[in-house]
């Protein structure tokens, strides 16, 4: 029964992703009214929102766009960076509404800066903690709870990534309808793409937590043997 619900999960994620990466090609042949591209639309909402001191860079890949609280930079891909469509627009106003929520300390954003150093730590050892403590689950069952807990920390990671992601797209379409940058035929293109991004990390917490429980049950049942 795990093994149908993984697979469920795991195709879910296959065709949010085909669909994401469908509709960012879609919106990217629509392009926004006032010409500006996504580095445009990037300094404009950080000057809106009275922050200046955020550097916009541009980097290589696809779908590759993030803020960096580290070093207050927003990163734009190249096909965001230099385009004037309403995905590029959508973009790098999701972005920065990352730097936007660094600015007004929101707490959730603050929350998961604070777990980055555990999550580092826990994904480069939870693999190989769990495979053997799977293996020595008889035997050596408490080494299975200690991946047990570094995996809890990975999902702890990524359920607070969800209202952090919803919260900033929130702050980006709000600030394209408000500013003028979207109107009333980019505005749903815009508010679609940031949505279909949104699924992304809802099917992702959702798998993590489906994977939790199945470890949990494995450590459970070790116990009982």
């Amino acid at each position: 029964m795990i093994y149908l619900i993984f697979g469920v999960f795991a195709l879910i994620s296959w065709l949010i992703q085909r669909s994401l990466q469908s509709k960012f090609k879609k919106y990217s042949l629509i392009p926004i009214p006032n010409g500006m591209t996504g580095r445009d639309v990037a300094e404009k909402m950080l000057h809106d929102n009275g922050i200046y001191d955020v550097k916009i860079t541009s980097v290589e890949g696809t779908l590759t766009d993030h803020y960096n609280p580290a070093d207050k930079t927003v990163n734009l891909s190249e096909a965001v960076y230099m385009s004037n469509s309403v995905a590029a627009a959508a973009v790098a106003a999701h972005e920065c509404g990352h730097a936007v929520q660094h600015a007004t300390l929101y707490a959730p954003l603050k929350l998961r800066s604070a777990l980055v150093p555990a999550m580092s730590f826990a994904s480069n050892w939870v693999q190989w903690i769990l495979l053997a403590g799977i293996l020595m689950v008889r035997s050596f069952p408490q080494l299975l709870l200690a991946g047990i807990v570094l995996f809890a920390v990975t999902t702890l990671f990524s359920v607070i990534t969800l209202p952090v992601e919803i919260n900033a797209s929130a702050r980006a379409l709000a600030w394209l309808s408000r500013s003028g940058i979207t109107n009333a035929t980019t505005y749903e293109p815009a508010k679609d793409a940031l949505k279909t991004a949104a699924y992304t990390y809802i099917v992702a917490a959702l798998g993590s937590m489906a994977t939790l429980f199945y470890y949990i049950m494995i450590y459970m049942g070790g116990r009982r043997n």
